[in-house]
Parts: structure tokens; C-alpha cells; sequence
């Protein structure tokens, strides 16, 4: 039993010495360069030798004289993987283009839809200048305010005639179409092409208007002097056919062409 145990004790030593690390150096050189290191000739073993006379060297590169100067590493500078490192690069680069032209049309459009947007029209730096001041008879209209500007002589025929109900019409209408305009989506330049059709057509009304009030302040005084000749004859003295001849003599006579 005892010789037993001393025989499987120099089999163990036997196989352990049997498992000794074996480090060849080509194959070391070989996995290396295949993956980081340097593409080096001097590390491609067996070497030639003395006067090239190794046997093994021509056994391993004979076949292959020009796989030492082919660099095939993945990483070398025209390696696959660094070719698909700079495709990588350059696809991010122009996905960094396509996000920035994105972000430039989306802004633009935003831009857009805010310039034709009915709900940001009050924001407009031309109505806010210009056209609010001008339509604000149309945008604040006030029937009060338009009858205490009004002559007190006029103000009872423009009521009693019906001129301040179609005034109040026409103003309602273009008020209306006023804010149509303000709150529908349009593009900018039809937006203020609406204002100044409907600024044209207020001001039309507008004159319409006054001249009725001026027709209207009028109106008593000629009825004044209408009453003032009613009765009275009107009496001309001397007159003869005669006299109409000689004056249309003289009129002829004075005149230069």
C-alpha cells in the first residue's frame, strides 16, 4: 500500500512538470500585431537567419513573402475598423448637419405660423403703429361719443332721418370683417392687405358721414332764409328786351377769346 501511494506520488509530479507553460514568441508577436502593436518586420520570427539560411523561415514566409509588409491590423491607420471609426465619425457629423438644418426649419416654421397666427396678430408692429390708431373708430366705436361731436342743430335731423342707424351699420359691418381678419389664419402681407381694404372703405364711410352732418348743420339755416323770402317780391326796375341785348353786347365786347 505504501508503494502504492509513492508511485501515484511521482505520477503527480510527473504531470505537473508535463503542464509547464509553453510561450512561443511568434505566436505572441503574431496575436499582438493582429490587434494593437506596432506592424514591426524585425518581430516577424523565425528571421531569415545568417545569410538567410534558416530552414524555418523559409517554411513560415516563403509562401507568404509579402504578408510582413501587408499591415492587417484592424487598427492600423487604413485598418477596417479605423475606416469604420471615421465612417462612424463622419455619419455623427452629418446627423450634427441634419439636426442643425432640423432645429433651422423648425424654427422657421415656428416663425411662420407665429407671423400668420390669428392669436399673435395683435402683436404685429404695423397694426400696433399704424393701423390700430387708424381703425380705432372701427375697433371702439361709440354712438355717444359720435352724436356729442355733432353740432346740437344737426343732431336731431341725424337721428330723426336715420343717418346715425346706417352709420352704426356700416361701422358694425366693417368691425366684423375687421376682426375676421384679426383672428383668421393668414399669411402676414394678406393680413395687412385686409387692414388697408378696410382702412379705404372706413374712410370712404367716414366722409360719406361728415358730409351728411354738414348737410345736416346746413339745413336750418336754409330753411331759415327760405322762410325769410317767402312772401317778399322781388322788384326790377328799368328793365326793357333792349337791355338784355345791350348787356349781352357788353359781355361779348369784354371777352378775350
Amino acid at each position: 500500500m505504501k508503494n502504492l501511494y509513492i508511485i501515484m506520488l511521482l505520477c503527480t509530479v510527473v504531470t505537473a512538470q508535463a503542464q509547464k507553460q509553453i510561450r512561443d514568441e511568434s505566436i505572441t508577436n503574431q496575436q499582438e500585431r493582429m490587434v494593437f502593436k506596432q506592424w514591426d518586420r524585425k518581430k516577424f520570427t523565425p528571421t531569415s537567419g545568417f545569410l538567410g539560411l534558416n530552414p524555418y523561415y523559409w517554411l513560415t514566409w516563403g509562401l507568404h513573402p509579402n504578408y510582413p509588409k501587408t499591415d492587417l491590423r484592424p487598427l492600423a491607420p487604413a485598418g477596417p475598423y479605423t475606416q469604420r471609426l471615421v465612417a462612424v465619425t463622419g455619419m455623427q457629423q452629418t446627423d450634427k448637419n441634419y439636426e442643425l438644418q432640423s432645429d433651422t426649419l423648425a424654427q422657421t416654421s415656428l416663425l411662420q405660423i407665429a407671423g400668420m397666427s390669428g392669436m399673435l396678430s395683435a402683436t404685429d408692429p404695423l397694426w400696433i403703429l399704424y393701423y390700430s390708431r387708424q381703425l380705432k373708430g372701427v375697433t371702439d366705436f361709440d354712438p355717444g361719443k359720435v352724436l356729442a361731436s355733432i353740432p346740437i342743430i344737426a343732431k336731431e335731423k341725424i337721428i330723426a332721418s336715420g343717418t346715425l342707424d346706417w352709420y352704426r351699420r356700416e361701422v358694425a359691418i366693417l368691425s366684423e370683417r375687421l376682426e375676421a381678419a384679426r383672428t383668421t389664419t393668414l399669411e402676414r402681407g394678406a393680413r395687412i392687405l385686409s387692414y388697408h381694404r378696410l382702412l379705404a372703405e372706413y374712410r370712404k364711410i367716414s366722409a360719406l358721414w361728415a358730409d351728411k352732418v354738414i348737410e345736416a348743420a346746413r339745413e336750418p339755416a336754409r330753411v331759415k332764409v327760405r322762410r325769410e323770402l317767402t312772401g317778399q317780391e322781388i322788384k326790377i326796375d328799368g328793365w326793357t328786351p333792349e337791355s338784355d341785348v345791350r348787356t349781352a353786347k357788353e359781355i361779348l365786347n369784354k371777352r378775350k377769346y
